[in-house]
């Protein structure tokens, strides 16, 4: 449908590209349509002490425009802040600047004045005439700032978020093993020793205290690749490192260009099949020398998230080798972890996976107190709708916990950045 305005002729299109899947880091506003059955809309891996899942929903945002400044962005949180900017600091494939660009730069006398190729700048020489004007003298060119090789850029988290942390900080300390369900707080910038005792930082996770890394996986939202490397102590930095994401199309060419200056780093895709699907499991596989762990978090593998943030984490203990000729059955635990979280690796369908599938296969897992609860994106009938998401936690609730006489109703408490969607809006509520 095209209009005639004083502004000039504009038109209005209904293009099945409109219908296209958001990028990365982004959802669409469109409403959920009502699946049959109880769909699931985004991977992941959690684990509690009485069943509690760790796991965050999508949040549905329209997309900015393309110029819009990140400081001008209102998101829900810093970790959407950061998809946020990744839409908007856009990749960009020319090999070499354009020809229009290049001629305004360059300058012709050394006097400071640039060409410039404007159709408006021609307009303006052309009707006057440069003999019977005053000669004027070029103004005094300012001084620019020298743009130090390292300097960084200003913060869209507020100008305390460079503040280094102090140099004991990151003294790792195993903090009590005993604790049958292993759940652990981060350590928070900013407070005394003793506030920060138990806590763990991710640099502790990777440190040689808890095992000699050999290989890991990294499954998470968002990421800052040259952050993440950094994390890792100087004797690890090298080992290959699986980083599992969802991004697609600019997103995903983004985070590969992220990843260039490290070759360890390879990459695997997460196949979501519906259109609310995203991936938001933030967990890590770390296999040593001496065994197997996993360690499934709240945060983001960005420095927003690891700093003056209260988040949690979950921590395995360090699952042993099962002898040779060992079964694929032995190593479960009560809970069935073992079964849960190879379930839950197969669902992605991808062959980056495999080797990690087959080394849990080899350890084992019977340790573990804890029960998984895993989401995938897809529509499920029958008893396929127990398997994941909130309906596989009403089922485990069920099982495992007993109503206290005169208390059936009790409230709920949650904490997250955004529910997501809940359906259609009925016109009453």
């Amino acid at each position: 449908m095209s209009q005639d305005s004083h502004h000039g002729k504009w038109t209005v299109s209904s293009s099945d590209e409109d219908d296209d899947l958001p990028l990365s880091g982004t959802t669409t506003s469109k409403p959920h349509q009502p699946a049959v059955s109880s769909p699931s809309y985004q991977p992941a891996a959690s684990a509690s002490p009485t069943i509690p899942k760790i796991e965050a929903a999508s949040v549905e945002v329209k997309p900015e425009p393309a110029n819009a400044p990140v400081s001008s962005l209102v998101i829900s949180s810093e970790a959407r802040q950061s998809a946020a900017a990744n839409q908007v600091n856009t990749v960009k494939y020319e090999s070499s600047p354009s020809l229009a660009g290049k001629r305004k730069n360059e300058v012709s006398d050394g006097s400071g004045w640039a060409l410039s190729d404007s159709e408006d700048d021609d307009g303006d020489v052309k009707g006057k005439s440069l003999g019977n004007s005053p000669k004027r003298a070029p103004p005094s060119p300012k001084t620019k700032k020298v743009k130090v090789e390292n300097e960084r850029p200003p913060s869209p988290y507020g100008r305390l978020y460079y503040i280094d942390e102090p140099e004991d900080f990151f003294e790792s300390s195993i903090p009590p093993l005993n604790d049958p369900y292993r759940f652990y707080l981060n350590k928070v910038t900013g407070l005394d020793r003793k506030y920060n005792s138990g806590a763990l930082h991710i640099r502790d996770i990777l440190s040689p205290l808890f095992g000699t890394l050999k290989e890991s996986a990294q499954f998470n939202y968002c990421f800052d690749i040259a952050w993440m490397v950094d994390q890792y102590p100087s004797e690890f930095r090298d080992r290959p490192v699986l980083v599992v994401h969802g991004d697609k199309r600019e997103a995903k060419a983004r985070l590969l260009q992220q990843a260039k200056p490290y070759p360890h780093v390879h990459f695997c895709q997460a196949k979501l099949d519906i259109a609310f699907g995203t991936h938001h499991t933030k967990m890590m596989l770390l296999w040593y020398e001496e065994g197997f762990r996993v360690v499934i978090t709240t945060s983001n593998l960005i420095r927003a998230d690891w700093y003056q943030k209260s988040q949690g984490m979950w921590m395995s203990p360090l699952f042993p080798r099962l002898p040779k000729g060992s079964s694929d059955d032995e190593g479960e635990s009560p809970t069935f972890f073992k079964r849960d979280l190879l379930e839950y690796l197969a669902a992605y369908r991808a062959p980056e996976l495999e080797e990690w599938i087959q080394r849990i296969r080899e350890h084992d897992l019977s340790e573990t107190k804890v029960y998984l609860v895993g989401s995938t994106p897809g529509r499920y009938v029958g008893p396929d709708m127990e398997r994941w998401g909130h309906l596989r936690l009403r089922k485990l609730l069920y099982e495992h916990t007993d109503p206290i006489a005169g208390e059936e109703r009790w409230p709920v408490i949650g904490q997250f950045s955004s529910i997501g969607s809940l359906g259609v809006i009925r016109p009453n509520g």
